[in-house]
């Protein structure tokens, strides 16, 4: 019986999985192969499969509320960045000194808010909102 991976690495060898767990279509799958080749002087019993299904619903629901909750905080972080535009900040530099200027436009890479910051003439560009220290 061919098995196929579960957490699969996505394209290009990035970090992000494509099937980071077992959908439902899987677990059904799975509970079919069990009872297909269950031993028939040793059935499993029917409380063990209603307690796998009980655990698969309840990490289902999890998943669910785990997305919710990534969206909501995508949401949040877009808010707090459409809210600075305009406004002075303090940020670290990549040499480490601080840098105080305005920000003047958000942009969204990978669904993460991405800041410009204009400072005496220079332009910052793709600041993230957890290198900004102070905003005044």
């Amino acid at each position: 019986m061919a098995v196929d991976a579960i957490g699969v690495l996505g394209e290009a060898g990035g970090d992000v999985p494509r099937n980071a767990g077992i959908a439902q279509e899987d677990f059904l799958r799975i509970l079919l192969s069990q009872l297909r080749f269950q031993d028939p002087l040793k059935p499993v019993d029917n409380q063990q499969f209603v307690a796998q299904l009980a655990q698969f619903s309840a990490l289902e629901i999890n998943r669910q509320q785990s997305d919710k909750i990534d969206t909501l905080l995508a949401m949040q972080a877009a808010d707090q960045a459409v809210g600075l535009i305009g406004r002075s900040v303090e940020m670290q530099s990549a040499q480490g000194a601080s840098v105080v200027g305005t920000v003047g436009a958000i942009s969204f890479r990978t669904g993460e808010p991405r800041l410009t910051i204009n400072s005496n003439g220079s332009t910052f560009v793709d600041v993230r909102l957890s290198e900004v220290v102070l905003v005044r």
